[in-house]
């Protein structure tokens, strides 16, 4: 009888266990965007980010080489100021597990640079940025569930 309870409470403790180290690898990117900006109307500016991926851990990129594969996007909310394009760094081929072919992922620190256009009529002033960059997070041997970062920045526009 003490043994079949001390087995249930160690079962329950591994399974909280189990949790919280699941809980504690959902957090293996960060975004570190610059606190401020400036951009002149009518001209053109760029906001670049630092993305970390914790060791051990690759995201795909932006341009998997398989369907299934769910790809890095950053994404800008409609604001006064006109997106151009995302610029990514080149992404490396890696061999994993479970994949027969390679596949196109980011890992370590990288930088990630959106360009916008200001128009001429942009309200002068402080201003918001924001955006959402949806991700994958995986290991040699499992994928965590897609993810979705918030990411802001200020803009000065004068």
């Amino acid at each position: 009888m003490k043994l079949t309870n001390w087995f249930k409470r160690s079962s329950v403790a591994a399974l909280a266990l189990a949790a919280s180290s699941l809980c504690a690898q959902t957090n293996v990117v960060a975004v570190n965007a610059p606190m401020h900006t400036t951009a002149k109307r009518n001209g053109t500016f760029s906001a670049k980010f630092i993305v970390q991926i914790k060791q051990g851990y690759h995201v795909n990129s932006h341009k998997p080489v398989e369907d299934y594969i769910i790809p890095l996007r950053l994404t800008w909310d409609k604001n006064a100021f006109e997106f151009v394009e995302t610029v990514f760094p080149q992404p490396k081929m890696e061999k994993y597990q479970f994949s027969k072919e390679l596949v196109s992922v980011f890992s370590g620190s990288f930088e990630i640079v959106s360009k916008f256009k200001v128009p001429a009529n942009a309200p002068q002033g402080p201003g918001l940025l924001s955006g959402k960059l949806r991700y994958q997070a995986c290991t040699e041997t499992m994928c965590l569930p897609p993810k979705t970062i918030d990411v802001k920045m200020q803009v000065e526009t004068f």
